[in-house]
């Protein structure tokens, strides 16, 4: 049985919680190496892992990525070539030996287009910011869609009830739990905006982003105010494909 270790890198906010997950699966595999932060890089370092992967391009899971495939010779492999060193785009539906087990790449987009969960067989699934430890993702419009996290969302489920080893936060007990309660989620979600467009006297396909969002979030913090307007344009996309 291969090994898991989860190593917390230090960079807290209210995007990632208590910090990054970073995940060494076998002490040869490092997922999502994340801050630049030289102590937590160094510890990854002395690891000498083979193989560096990361589930999507976002800064807080892949800025110490490059650096430590160029310090150890590791592959640096993503499913985005832009995120490669070394190592071959990552495909759907691939296997990646670890000891004795396989690793399975299975692309999951929606929170970005290139979002890719590891699942290894029997036992957990590394799901990025696809599936957080708690709380629920943000799909970045125009990288993200919602139409493909709902998909995504049924892939996931159809692994059954493997634990979940999120990019941020704590483990979850069931894959398909999760799968479904961030469904219903986005199902009441989609409802509040099209109550809001309908209050708004707006379609989806021409509405105001800001003016939606302060009616569907109407507590969002300044500093996450990007976000919740990327998720509302993602919706709002999502929406105005079926007014059509």
């Amino acid at each position: 049985m291969v090994e898991i270790e989860r190593i917390l890198a230090p960079n807290p906010g209210l995007m990632t919680l208590e910090g990054t997950n970073t995940y060494v699966l076998g002490g040869q595999v490092v997922v999502d190496p994340g801050p630049a932060v030289a102590q937590h890089v160094e510890r990854l370092v002395a690891l000498h892992p083979r193989l560096v992967l990361v589930t999507h391009r976002h800064r807080d899971h892949t800025e110490a990525a490059v650096e430590l495939a160029r310090s150890t010779g590791a592959e640096l492999r993503a499913l985005d070539p832009d995120e490669c060193h070394g190592g071959e785009p990552l495909l759907d539906g691939e296997w990646i030996p670890v000891d004795d087990v396989e690793l399975q790449i299975l692309a999951t987009p929606g929170h970005t287009a290139d979002s890719v969960s590891i699942v290894v067989p029997g036992r957990a699934v590394l799901t990025g910011d696809t599936i957080l430890g708690r709380g629920s993702t943000v799909i970045m419009h125009p990288d993200g869609s919602v139409g493909d996290f709902l998909a995504t969302l049924d892939k996931l489920e159809a692994l059954g009830d493997l634990e979940v080893l999120p990019g941020h936060g704590d483990p979850r007990a069931s894959i398909a739990e999760a799968a479904r309660e961030y469904r219903a989620h986005r199902g009441a979600r989609l409802a509040e905006v099209r109550a809001a467009l309908e209050a708004l006297g707006m379609r989806a396909a021409d509405a105001d982003v800001s003016a939606v969002t302060d009616r569907v979030y109407p507590e969002v913090d300044d500093h996450i105010r990007f976000a919740a307007e990327a998720s509302m344009a993602a919706q709002l996309a999502y929406l105005a494909a079926g007014e059509r």
